[in-house]
């Protein structure tokens, strides 16, 4: 037993230690685990910090859009829209810059006989023979050499042709462009339209914009009066982000966002427009060294889709009309940009969010009409005159003189490719002021519901503020209800047009047949 012991001694002591070692291992192992687990955790949790430092940087670009514009002081100018020619350095590829490599005549040259053969002139046959091979291989390779060499040189002068040629067509470009810069720049000036018009579209595509801000635009310029008329799209409320901050939820291993209150988006996006709309024109006035633009008028739409119809609209958010001198009084630095605008007289949306429109304060651009002289078909009328006796021109020549007797200023369409125009008015009271087109459609038959649909998509397309569609005839019962729906179409059938004539032309007219007896409902 006494020998035992020590071996039962070693055994137990191994054990021991195998279960200490074991026991440090599986501590180690839980160490690593906690280790490994806080440095994740840690890591998403800096992943919600730098989430939340992306939102934070996008909100504090929006709500110093405007002021960051004005501080840069950044105005786009002629001189700046000129371009620097600066020819560039020929540089041709590897295989034709380096020179075709001439062969050595070591790579051909048999190897002589040695030692005492050598000594002896055995195998000098041979090795003359060799050497015959080896000149002619070499003569061969030399001759190649030669042909590779003038192909690469050939390639080379057009390849360097080709790049002075592009130096001269970019040359020629440049000069071009700078030559048409300043020549704009002469015209702009003398306030031509084309010039000032192209050099605004310059200075709008050059404003540089968060992410999500829409580009599009139209302008119209009066030479005689000065004015530019501008309308912007404006951008959608989901520029504002939806979340406030990001935070990790470790129970749920979750980044989870932290929305943004209802009310401060709304704000913010109200403010995001605002500041839209001034700097817009900011930068026009700014950019107007040569004194062109004595004021302007600016329309920011949205173009979005309906959510009650799913209908693609494009309301008016915003419209305001500002002189170069009382803008110039402004310290836009400072400003709340929604005070900003009412000082200004502006009309402001009062939910955009909810995309409640305003009506433009500016008069629409008739530029888009192909517009043509009006005819005096009064004067050729005898005392009872049969409209459906009239050409088709004539009675939209006279549905026009109708809505001038009534008021207001009206001009035809020419014929071909009026779009469904016949004739715009335009309404100039400074109230109720907009754009009205016009479709006259001279029939003994019904009007169908097709065009009245039609006219619907041509006021929208036009932006107008109503269409009227004037007929000899008469409408159906859809026709009338789709209408009253719509709620900018107004239909005025033969029997409107007998009583609009005598009240307002004086005429006594004859529209057509009578309509059908419609049955009761």
């Amino acid at each position: 037993m006494g020998e035992t012991d020590p071996y039962a001694r070693e055994l137990a002591r191994q054990a021991r230690e195998q279960e200490k070692l074991r026991r440090a291992a599986e501590a180690e192992a839980k160490r690593r685990g906690r280790d490994e687990k806080l440095a994740y955790e840690a890591a998403r949790a800096q992943a919600a910090v730098d989430q939340t430092s992306v939102i934070e940087h996008e909100v504090e670009q929006l709500t110093a859009l405007l002021r960051t514009a004005v501080s840069a002081n950044q105005a786009l100018t002629f001189p700046a829209l000129r371009q620097d020619f600066v020819r560039s350095i020929f540089a041709p590829k590897a295989g034709l810059s380096r020179e075709t490599p001439v062969p050595r005549w070591e790579d051909y040259e048999p190897e002589p006989p040695r030692g005492l053969r050598g000594a002896l002139g055995f195998g000098r046959r041979g090795y003359d023979a060799e050497m015959a091979s080896g000149r002619e291989q070499f003569d061969r390779a030399l001759r190649n050499r030669e042909r590779d060499e003038q192909r690469r040189l050939e390639k080379l002068d057009r390849a360097r042709a080709r790049h002075e040629e592009r130096n001269e067509r970019e040359s020629v470009r440049v000069a071009e462009w700078n030559a048409g810069v300043e020549e704009r720049r002469n015209a702009y000036r003398d306030r031509d339209v084309e010039a000032v018009e192209w050099f605004v579209d310059q200075v709008l595509a050059a404003s540089v914009y968060p992410q999500g801000f829409p580009k599009a635009h139209q302008v119209s310029y009066q030479a005689d009066t000065g004015d530019l008329l501008v309308e912007i799209d404006l951008p959608l409320e989901d520029v504002v982000p939806a979340a406030r901050a990001y935070k990790y939820v470790k129970t749920r291993d979750e980044l989870t966002a932290v929305p943004r209150p209802e009310k401060e988006r709304h704000e913010l996006f109200a403010s995001v427009l605002a500041q839209t709309a001034l700097r817009t024109v900011y930068e026009l006035f700014a950019s107007d060294a040569e004194g062109a633009l004595l004021s302007i008028a600016l329309n920011g739409h949205v173009a979005t889709i309906d959510r009650a119809t799913g209908r693609d609209v494009h309301p008016c958010l915003i419209t305001l009309q500002a002189s170069k001198e009382e803008f110039g009084q402004l310290v836009l630095t400072q400003v709340d940009p929604r005070a900003c605008l009412k000082h200004l007289r502006s009309l402001i949306s009062p939910n955009p969010y909810e995309l409640e429109p305003v009506r433009p304060l500016v008069t629409f651009d008739l530029t888009k009409f192909r517009l043509m002289d009006g005819m005096d078909v009064v004067a050729g009328l005898d005392s009872r005159p049969v409209l459906l006796d009239l050409t088709p021109t004539e009675f939209e020549h006279l549905v026009r003189q109708l809505f001038e007797a009534i008021g207001l200023e009206s001009v035809n369409t020419r014929p071909s490719q009026d779009e469904g125009v016949d004739a715009i008015a335009m309404n100039t009271d400074p109230v109720m002021k907009g754009l009205c087109v016009i479709q006259a459609k001279r029939t003994a038959k019904v009007v169908p519901y097709e065009t009245v649909s039609a006219l619907a998509g041509t006021v929208e397309h036009k932006r107008a503020a109503k269409g009227i569609l004037v007929t000899t005839s008469w409408f159906g019962r859809a026709s009338e209800a789709f209408a009253n729906e719509h709620g900018r179409l107004e239909l005025l059938d033969g029997a409107n047009l007998v009583h609009l004539f005598k009240e307002h032309m004086g005429l006594d007219v004859i529209p057509g047949p009578v309509p059908p007896k419609r049955r009761p409902r």
